[in-house]
């Protein structure tokens, strides 16, 4: 892998950081390229590293992404701040391994969208209405504020938020949890999160999405006029990620609460 990417935060730690690591890179005689890099160094937080992955999502076939936190301990990234030298030092030794994520893709009309840790319906205004089917099973009438499908990665991100599982790492499902689901005695969806192997499809349709809003990990677009979303996990593309470290999944996990 000799050419390379930097996305980092806009911070001053995070910009040192930046240009510290193109001034190494370029002496190992590695080429700064935009447009088709091999490696993307990210550096700053998991928002950073989601960033960095919905840039390069139509390249990721031949590209891997290599983390740094600026902050506290992320989900993405196995070295903070201080463990800069070492962080640097594995990956010119190439004394790294490589793991590979999926992701969902998002069928919404002409639109196909990606996500590495949840799609997510929403609607505020009103009591938003949808059918759920799960491949070619009915499921159920959902009545309520929305809907997040999410991956294992994303199990800790807004899933956890809403009550959903937590989903230790390589374990490949996919997980759909309500949000603000109405029960009573007229209506009654699961009421709770249910999580399915990784091939299942989610479709979820609806005569009026007017108001509600499809979310794609941080991104979010207008589906007012659609009747139809159609959710699976990405058959031709995962995220390649390298690790340098070991950290158990638990330690990541206590830096959440």
């Amino acid at each position: 892998m000799q050419r390379y990417m930097i996305m980092s935060r806009p911070d001053e730690n995070s910009r040192r950081l930046e240009e510290k690591t193109h001034k190494i890179l370029a002496e190992n005689h590695y080429i700064l390229d935009k447009e088709n890099p091999e490696v993307v160094f990210v550096i700053g937080g998991d928002g950073t590293f989601l960033y960095a992955v919905h840039q390069y999502v139509q390249k990721l076939q031949n590209l891997k992404f290599y983390g740094i936190h600026t902050g506290t301990l992320g989900f993405y990234t196995d070295y903070q701040e201080a463990d800069y030298d070492e962080f640097m030092d594995t990956f010119l030794r190439g004394a790294y391994m490589e793991i590979s994520y999926p992701l969902l893709c998002v069928h919404v009309g002409d639109n196909t969208y990606h996500a590495l840790n949840e799609a997510r319906i929403e609607n505020v205004t009103r009591t938003q209405t949808m059918n759920v089917w799960l491949d070619d099973v009915f499921l159920e009438v959902f009545r309520g504020t929305g809907l997040c499908v999410s991956t294992q990665l994303g199990s800790t991100a807004y899933n956890r938020s809403l009550g959903g599982a937590v989903i230790q790492e390589g374990t490949n499902i996919i997980q759909l949890t309500e949000i603000a689901g109405i029960h009573h005695s007229q209506y009654r969806s699961l009421g709770s999160p249910l999580v399915m192997n990784e091939n299942i499809t989610v479709h979820l349709q609806s005569t009026d999405f007017r108001g509600a809003k499809l979310g794609v990990d941080s991104d979010i677009y207008p589906i007012d006029d659609l009747h139809e979303i159609i959710i699976r996990k990405d058959p031709e593309h995962q995220v390649k990620m390298l690790k340098g470290r070991k950290v158990s999944y638990f330690t990541r996990l206590k830096t959440l609460f």
